[in-house]
């Protein structure tokens, strides 16, 4: 299928997908965030899909977020798509049960919706040029798409505060050095860091790979104890998959796996 505003690649078991607006620096408006619902959707049911990687066209930015002359000109329409669509902003905020992992590879700004988009995915890979924010404070709106929320979860609540209550952004050397960046790269080299990063999570079982994810995610906010003691759908399926004897026998045996994901 063919999408206006997103870009969708499947190669091997890496799908890659590239917010396609860079006239509007990829910030969204209503039909792009129904065109990621879609995308988002068709990679969560793909059996053959086992990681993402999210970035956006261009040089300038990975996405400034909502599109706001869009919204200022539809203000009495009917609700936005990422309202009624499942996955919230840009297909994937607000989408609680998406276990593949998904690589942020940030090529610029990263502002609001943008930067919630990163704060929402696994693992985020940022050029040397990119730079994040939630400035909505700043225009009358507040990071509703989650970044009120996973900014503290995921930078501490003193340093989220500072961010959000002034609007500020920071560059991505500051962004490592608070635990929201993995890995910060030259621009040239960010795409093949981000590859190279799901090459290295492909090297594990996918299976184990998404039982790791919802274990973690699922667990975060209960106690210790009951987060060990509950169950969890992805573990159930990896002890139940091919690829836990797999594991063991390729190790005994001295070579690769070969996972299938089944």
């Amino acid at each position: 299928m063919a999408y206006e505003f997103a870009l969708y690649e499947k190669k091997g078991h890496i799908a890659t997908v590239t917010i396609n607006r860079p006239e509007r620096m990829n910030a969204l408006h209503a039909p792009a965030n129904a065109e990621l619902s879609a995308i988002w959707n068709d990679f969560d049911e793909d059996p053959e899909m086992w990681i993402a990687i999210l970035t956006g066209a261009g040089s300038r930015a990975f996405s400034a977020g909502n599109d706001l002359v869009y919204t200022a000109q539809h203000a009495g329409d009917a609700p936005q798509p990422q309202q009624v669509l499942k996955g919230g902003f840009g297909g994937m905020t607000a989408r609680f049960d998406l276990w593949k992992p998904v690589i942020a590879a940030v090529n610029g700004w990263a502002m609001g919706g943008g930067c919630e988009m990163a704060l929402a995915s696994d693992i985020v890979i940022a050029a040397d040029s990119a730079r994040f924010g939630l400035p909505e404070p700043r225009v009358g709106l507040i990071a509703g798409a989650g970044g009120v929320h996973r900014l503290p979860r995921q930078i501490g609540l003193k340093q989220a505060m500072g961010m959000m209550l002034t609007g500020k952004n920071i560059d991505a050397a500051e962004a490592y050095r608070l635990g929201l960046v993995n890995e910060v790269v030259p621009a040239d080299r960010l795409m093949e860091t981000a590859e190279r990063w799901a090459s290295e999570i492909m090297e594990c079982a996918p299976l184990a790979v998404r039982a790791s994810k919802e274990a973690a995610m699922a667990g975060l906010e209960l106690p210790l104890e009951a987060a060990i003691r509950r169950s969890y759908d992805n573990v159930q399926r990896q002890m139940a998959s091919p690829d836990r004897i797999e594991g063991p026998k390729a190790f005994s045996e001295k070579r690769k796996p070969n996972w299938t994901g089944a």
